[in-house]
């Protein structure tokens, strides 16, 4: 079993074509190469949702675990930007706008995911060089 605790670790639906783009957006902009990435579906994923008391047939959610705290929907992805440091620690300014207001647009993208970006039919499999990154 794979020691995820002392790891950053973003969680996606495999499956979203959206939630793809988005891991491939930050394996780019993770020039410290600090995140690790796993799909809610894998067994890594799973662990980290049963750790936490989350629902482990909901792919709905963004969730990024760090230093013992587990983060999701809007939040998950403001602590990303701060993680990535630089530039991207600006986003994390966005932290001031309401959490009902942030997780209701959250909420509205995450259910047309699907019908506005598509789907696959199996979890994204990393190439051989992003193996390592992958949890």
């Amino acid at each position: 079993m794979y020691h995820w605790e002392s790891e950053s670790v973003v969680l996606f639906d495999g499956v979203c074509n959206l939630c793809n783009g988005i891991v491939n957006f930050l394996i780019d902009a993770d020039h410290r190469k600090r995140l690790k990435f796993a799909s809610l579906q894998s067994e890594t994923g799973q662990q980290i949702l049963m750790r936490f008391g989350m629902d482990t047939a909901d792919f709905d959610t963004f969730v990024f675990y760090s230093k013992g705290h587990i983060y999701t929907r809007s939040r998950a992805a403001l602590e990303v930007a701060r993680e990535l440091g630089g530039m991207w620690r600006l986003a994390y300014g966005a932290i001031i706008i309401p959490p009902l207001l942030r997780d209701g647009i959250y909420r509205l993208i995450a259910a047309n995911r699907y019908r506005c970006f598509g789907k696959r039919d199996a979890c994204r499999m990393p190439t051989p060089e992003l193996k390592a990154r992958f949890l």
